[in-house]
C-alpha cells in the first residue's frame, strides 16, 4: 500500500519530492518501508540533507482549554549531501523503525478515530527546509497488547474512544513525551463504573499496562484502588487469563465501593 505526497517545487526549475510507503502496516517495534523519490527540475540542485520522522498529533492541556500539537518523536537522516541533476530521478529506499512506545492506531482492522501518526519527509536545500504532509501509518497492536484488548471485549466492554496526551505517567518506562489512552465503556454488571482507561508503555522485552477507573483530568492517583499498573512480558503473556485477572480487579474495587 503506497501513500504519495508531492512537495512543492523548490524554487524556479527546482526538484520535486515524492514519498511512497510500500508497507504502511506495522506494529510497535516494527519497521515502515518505502522510498523517497527526488525528481530533478530544469537545473541541477545540491541537496544538503534528507530526513524522515514520525509525527503524532497529541492533546495538550492548558488551563480550561485543550489544544492539539504535532510532536515529532523520532527522526533519522537518509545519507549525506548529494546533487540531483536536471531531469534525473534520485531514489532513496528506507526502513523507518517504529519505537516500541508508539500508540496503536488500528484495532481489529479498524482505524481508531483521532489517531494521527505518520511519516514526515524533510529536504534541506539552499539553507531552506521543505516538508511533506503526513503520510499515515497503521500501527497494529502487539500480540501481548491484543490479549489485553481481547480480555476487555470478552468481559463485555465496548470501545469508546482513544486519544494521545502530552505528559508522563509516573512509575512507568515511558520515554516519549506523550502517551495513549484507550477508553472502554463497561457492561451493565459493573454498574456505577463510568469507564476504564488503558495505556500501554512497551519496550523490546515487556510492557507496563496502566488501568484507571473514573480518571480525573491530569491526575494519575497511584495510591487509589481505582488505579492499577502491572508488567506483562511480550513473550510470556499467554500464561495469564487476562479476562479473569481484569474481572477480579473490577470485582474487588466494585465490592468495596458498593458498585456491584
Amino acid at each position: 500500500m503506497g501513500f504519495k505526497k508531492m512537495l512543492a517545487s523548490l524554487g524556479a526549475g527546482g526538484a520535486n519530492v515524492e514519498t511512497v510507503l510500500t508497507e504502511a502496516n506495522t506494529v510497535p517495534g516494527g519497521v515502515v518501508q518505502g522510498e523517497v523519490r527526488i525528481e530533478g527540475g530544469s537545473v541541477p540542485q545540491d541537496i544538503q540533507g534528507l530526513s524522515l520522522g514520525l509525527q503524532a498529533r497529541v492533546e495538550v492541556e492548558g488551563g480550561e482549554q485543550e489544544a492539539k500539537q504535532d510532536i515529532e518523536f523520532t527522526k533519522v537522516q537518509l545519507g549525506g549531501a548529494f546533487t540531483v541533476q536536471a531531469g534525473a530521478v534520485h531514489v532513496v529506499p528506507f526502513g523507518l523503525e517504529i519505537p516500541w512506545e508508539t500508540p496503536v492506531t488500528c484495532i481489529a482492522g479498524q482505524q481508531l478515530h483521532g489517531m494521527h501518526i505518520g511519516v514526515t519527509t524533510e529536504l534541506a536545500i539552499a539553507r531552506a527546509v521543505d516538508s511533506t504532509d503526513l503520510d499515515p501509518v497503521n500501527v497494529h497492536p502487539l500480540p501481548a497488547q491484543q490479549a489485553i484488548l481481547d480480555a476487555f471485549v470478552q468481559l463485555g466492554f465496548r470501545f469508546k474512544s482513544a486519544d494521545m496526551e502530552r505528559g508522563h505517567i509516573r512509575g512507568t518506562r515511558q520515554r516519549l513525551p506523550f502517551y495513549q489512552e484507550i477508553e472502554f465503556l463497561p457492561p451493565q454488571q459493573y454498574r456505577g463504573l463510568n469507564q476504564v482507561e488503558l495505556t500501554f508503555v512497551a519496550d523490546g522485552r515487556e510492557m507496563d499496562v496502566v488501568l484507571e477507573m473514573d480518571k480525573k483530568a491530569g491526575l494519575f492517583s497511584e495510591g487509589s484502588d481505582s488505579f492499577r499498573s502491572f508488567v506483562v512480558g511480550l513473550d510470556d503473556f499467554r500464561s495469564t487469563d487476562w479476562a479473569a485477572y481484569l474481572n477480579q480487579w473490577l470485582a474487588d474495587v466494585g465490592g468495596r465501593r458498593n458498585w456491584l
